[in-house]
């Protein structure tokens, strides 16, 4: 209240329930709501906009009010203390489920998975809740996409990470920090084959660790395909373990387990 440009810093920080006492989620609350519609924020403006709300008393009047702006005497870390009152804000919320799971645990009449169903879901409430919302400036967008043309042009070869396919990398350059590229086909048609044979290019020739997920596929499956590929050993004869002696042989040197 004692800096406009302050709110801009703790914004995407906070939410009203992230203070403990009900008086300052009600007065963070009405900030808010002066942000949301472009009205300046200051005290006469807050207890206005609590008036409104009719959470004045109950946020300790104006009096209250004034005594929170002098206590502090400026914002110049505002976004340092905003962060610890949600750092303070997290852990109450983690001690709050750990006592509803201890709680839970204790109760045998309810079935131990959606226990642990439950949970998960509350620790991913939490998570979610609190991941800051930043957003950048064009600007600062434009230094930035400044330094990574310079950062190319310095660079020899493909500025992302190549797949191993030429015409492919030739294309996009390779594929590039936060790109999400869907491979679609009917089928059937190797979508499977083409995305591995690109997760063993990139880990084996570029030593890019990488993890394949495959809904349709066991893991074994899914390897049991890279070494028929990296051997030139058959699909049905390493299912089957009908190998011939060199067979064997080439697949001992070829694939080091």
């Amino acid at each position: 209240m004692i800096d406009k440009k302050g709110v801009d810093e703790v914004i995407d920080i906070l939410a009203p329930d992230a203070f403990y006492k009900e008086a300052h989620q009600h007065i963070f609350e009405a900030i808010f709501t002066l942000f949301e519609n472009s009205e300046p924020v200051d005290l006469l403006t807050v207890s206005t906009q609590l008036k409104k709300n009719a959470k004045l008393e109950q946020s300790g009047g104006d009096f209250y009010l004034i005594s929170l702006t002098q206590k502090v005497s400026s914002s110049a870390h505002i976004e340092f203390h905003a962060r610890i009152i949600l750092q303070k804000f997290i852990q109450r919320s983690l001690i709050k489920i750990s006592n509803e799971i201890i709680e839970d645990a204790y109760d045998e009449t309810k079935d131990v998975f959606d226990l642990l169903d439950t949970a998960e879901s509350k620790l991913y409430e939490v998570t979610q809740g609190n991941i800051k919302k930043s957003s950048e400036t064009a600007q600062d967008l434009v230094i930035q996409a400044k330094k990574k043309i310079e950062e190319i042009s310095n660079k020899e070869g493909l500025s992302g990470i190549p797949t191993g396919f030429t015409k492919l990398d030739k294309l996009t350059s390779g594929w590039q920090p936060s790109d999400l590229i869907i491979v679609a086909a009917r089928p059937g048609m190797g979508k499977t084959a083409l995305t591995l044979s690109m997760a063993r290019n990139i880990a084996v020739d570029q030593n890019v660790p990488v993890a394949f997920f495959s809904l349709e596929m066991a893991s074994v499956q899914l390897i049991m395909r890279l070494i028929s590929s990296e051997t030139g050993l058959s699909s049905e004869k390493l299912r089957t373990g009908k190998l011939e002696k060199h067979e064997w042989e080439q697949l001992n040197v070829k694939v080091k387990s």
